[in-house]
């Protein structure tokens, strides 16, 4: 595993350990020799992984839409910083340079993220691993939902076991380079979910 692209918040959250494990993130992927590919900004999480990486002697990659870097928030000391036109571009760019994919806390914009290579991963696009770093446990109220999901029929378990979830980073890197894709695509079966 070469590169990781890593999801998370523009923003540190309300306690002090998504900021530390998402600044020790870094520095285990640095560790492991292990390249970022994130969003590009200095700000909240985003930072914090570059930076536990660019401090272990890591490569960090940024890709920032244009409008978002003349708001002054791109990170100015990145091994390569990639600027795209949309957001869409930018998601498309980061999927190409990675080799898989961890969420860390954050809002809106790394949900969607997250489950859009992850809805690109069940419709048999790549079979990248998928991750969540599931800190103090931000995501139990999410996992507990893709669950009921299974549980009403909306969701194969099958697709829900694509997720890798852990609270340990040293785990969590070692089923992904560990992870295989299910061989089952969505629209190629009949069956019903």
């Amino acid at each position: 595993m070469k590169r990781i692209t890593v999801f998370c918040g523009s923003s540190f959250g309300t306690d002090d350990v998504y900021k530390s494990q998402a600044k020790l993130l870094g520095k285990k992927l640095a560790e492991h020799q292990i390249e970022l590919v994130y969003g590009g900004a200095n700000v909240g999480l985003m930072g914090a992984v570059a930076d536990g990486v660019l401090e272990n002697g890591g490569k960090a990659i940024g890709v920032l839409p244009n409008f978002l870097k003349s708001k002054e928030i791109a990170h100015e000391c990145l091994t390569d910083l990639i600027l795209v036109e949309t957001m869409h571009e930018r998601k498309t760019k980061m999927n190409e340079l990675c080799d898989g994919v961890i969420a860390l806390p954050g809002g809106f914009g790394t949900l969607e993220e997250f489950f859009e290579m992850l809805t690109w991963a069940q419709l048999g696009l790549h079979k990248k691993p998928i991750a969540i770093l599931n800190t103090a446990g931000f995501y139990d109220s999410l996992i507990t939902f893709i669950q009921t999901m299974v549980d009403k029929g909306f969701l194969k378990e099958v697709n829900r076991d694509m997720i890798l979830v852990s609270d340990d980073i040293d785990e969590l890197i070692a089923m992904m380079k560990n992870y295989v894709a299910p061989d089952v695509a969505k629209w190629i079966n009949k069956e019903r979910v």
